[in-house]
């Protein structure tokens, strides 16, 4: 980050196309879903939340109060770490059955999320500039009643696929129920996602929602990510050229507003 302020001084005319302090605000698991509650969105059926969470300084502050916090959120629940800065330990992440998985964690710093039945579906969300483009993929299975009580402990992420029942919900390439998933309303998606560029100040990242099985027209934001894999988009190449070149043309004709600072109030 110093490297880039310092090359930043020494060429004031580079364009810079998202600020460091509005991306650092997304490497924050706290500072991240905050980001949702001031989204400006206008009222509809759709109704946009966040997880309920609870940060801990470390594990055993969590054990001491482990009795108010499963009172509060219940079983199961996802264990994360506070940072999402992209290294190896920002992706460490566990779903926790029981009280028994909860003293098996040793971590610092670590946020506690309920866990929301989504229909074992994940809607990313791609923002370059003005584009926006919505895919669907296989998430989390969903966990029944019937379900958890006969899980015990905790499960890495990495290992989430053993908890998956047989199902025609393919791969997330298509067939069966997977198919049969409907997207959520492209106009909802485009105003939230014009409504997060706004807030951030960012122009290129993506953000995960999920459905709430239980009220179709509740979406939960889970995930804020800065420059993610675009990749995963059909024609991205073009899509990022072509926004690459729109700002270096708003940075020639004196149009710095998207490229500057952004403006914290």
């Amino acid at each position: 980050m110093s490297q880039l302020l310092h090359f930043s001084s020494l060429n004031p005319d580079a364009p810079i196309i998202d600020p460091l302090d509005s991306i650092q605000r997304l490497h924050d698991r706290i500072s991240m879903l905050q980001v949702v509650s001031n989204l400006k969105v206008s009222e509809r059926n759709q109704v946009l939340d966040v997880p309920r969470q609870h940060f801990f300084s470390d594990s055993e502050t969590m054990m001491k109060n482990s009795d108010d916090l499963i009172k509060k959120l219940g079983f199961p629940l996802i264990a994360k770490p506070l940072m999402a800065d992209g290294s190896e330990t920002s992706h460490k992440m566990y779903l926790v059955f029981d009280k028994e998985g909860l003293d098996k964690l040793e971590s610092r710093r670590i946020i506690m999320q309920e866990f929301v039945n989504h229909g074992g579906i994940i809607f990313k969300v791609y923002v370059v500039g003005d584009f926006v483009k919505c895919v669907k993929r296989k998430s989390l299975p969903d966990i029944k009643e019937d379900k958890l009580v006969t899980l015990k402990g905790l499960l890495p992420f990495s290992q989430i696929s053993n908890l998956e029942e047989k199902t025609d919900c393919g791969d997330g390439g298509g067939g069966g129920e997977f198919d049969r998933v409907e997207m959520p309303p492209v106009d909802f998606v485009e105003e939230v996602a014009k409504a997060m560029k706004e807030e951030t100040g960012i122009s290129l990242l993506n953000f995960d929602v999920i459905r709430d099985a239980r009220d179709a027209n509740r979406y939960l934001i889970i995930d804020i990510n800065y420059f993610p894999g675009y990749e995963k988009i059909p024609n991205y190449e073009s899509v990022l050229t072509d926004f690459l070149l729109n700002s270096m043309e708003k940075n020639k004709s004196g149009d710095v507003s998207m490229v500057r600072e952004h403006d914290d109030d």
